[in-house]
């Protein structure tokens, strides 16, 4: 009986999870003051509705994609960050892209209280454009006149203090970062590819803006969805699922978590007997191994540690 209950009660759709209060209390520890779980969530469910095929999204893409948000503080409004579908032929399933736009990354640039001034813009065939030793000299615009097509994109940043900072790229090399984005073909780059150049070199000059620790891991962790080119395995954000559990996954999910050591070669068991191969074991001043795992810090069943 209790088993047909928590099926029956268990959420099945991306909207009943965002919809639930396990999530919002997840969202709440994450998001910063000045947003509140009740607008992110809006915005989360309104941005379902522009973009229903983000249902068919595998729930942990999903789910960890909002939660990188939540950390930087950005939501989800496809105007500075999108979600967008993304099919994964390797694992024949539809994962959630994630893309911060160029106003997004500007948005956390100036939380900072470091910043004064922000521009991105794109140089076309007819625009008077003269950069010279890292500093932009001009660009004037006849709007008057057609522009021409874009042939390169730049950013500019001036600090508090006085401090002025500029990046350039060619077309040649914004192509170059779009070609190993996994939405190349799809989304903001194909919508809005503007945008996208803008806030391709705004991310590379962002690299001279001093965000704080937390801001660059979350965005370290979003180029890391858009590009898994950019380095090996990291550990991205992970949000539990509010959804009914088994016994067997509450016992898991309670597991104090430590630092594995580097000898190991498996994944621990708590039926390993060799509580030096264990993750999850620890010793006191008697060399006396306990067992954070199923015993919750109560001495270990199985061995204690040689001298």
């Amino acid at each position: 009986m209790t088993e047909s209950k928590e099926l029956a009660e268990k959420p099945k759709t991306i909207r009943d999870l965002i919809n639930s209060e396990s999530f919002k209390q997840q969202i709440a520890r994450a998001l910063p003051r000045h947003l509140t779980p009740d607008r992110f969530i809006r915005v989360a469910l309104t941005t379902l509705l522009r973009s229903p095929k983000l249902q068919q999204c595998s729930q942990v893409s999903f789910f960890n994609a909002l939660l990188t948000l939540s950390q930087l503080g950005i939501e989800p409004d496809g105007r500075r960050a999108h979600l967008i579908p993304f099919e994964n032929r390797k694992n024949n399933t539809i994962d959630c892209q994630l893309i911060i736009d160029y106003k997004g990354l500007a948005e956390l640039a100036y939380n900072t209280d470091r910043v004064s001034f922000i521009h991105a813009d794109i140089v076309c065939e007819n625009d008077d454009f003269q950069y010279d030793k890292g500093e932009i000299k001009r660009h004037n615009i006849d709007f008057k006149s057609p522009r021409g097509d874009p042939y390169a994109a730049y950013a500019i940043v001036k600090m508090k203090d006085g401090a002025e900072k500029c990046e350039v790229m060619t077309r040649e090399e914004i192509e170059k970062v779009r070609q190993r984005s996994k939405a190349a073909e799809d989304g903001p780059w194909v919508t809005d590819w503007i945008e996208m150049a803008k806030k391709t070199v705004f991310r590379r000059l962002s690299k001279w803006i001093p965000l704080s620790p937390e801001q660059k891991d979350a965005i370290e962790v979003a180029d890391r969805y858009e590009f898994p080119q950019l380095g090996h395995e990291i550990n991205r954000p992970t949000i539990e699922m509010p959804q009914a559990k088994s016994e067997t996954e509450k016992k898991k999910a309670g597991r104090p978590k430590k630092e594995k050591k580097e000898e190991l070669t498996k994944e621990p068991d708590c039926l390993e007997r060799d509580p030096m191969k264990c993750e999850y074991s620890s010793f006191d001043n008697n060399k006396k191994a306990f067992c954070g795992n199923i015993n919750e810090g109560k001495e270990c069943p199985f061995q204690e540690q040689d001298n």
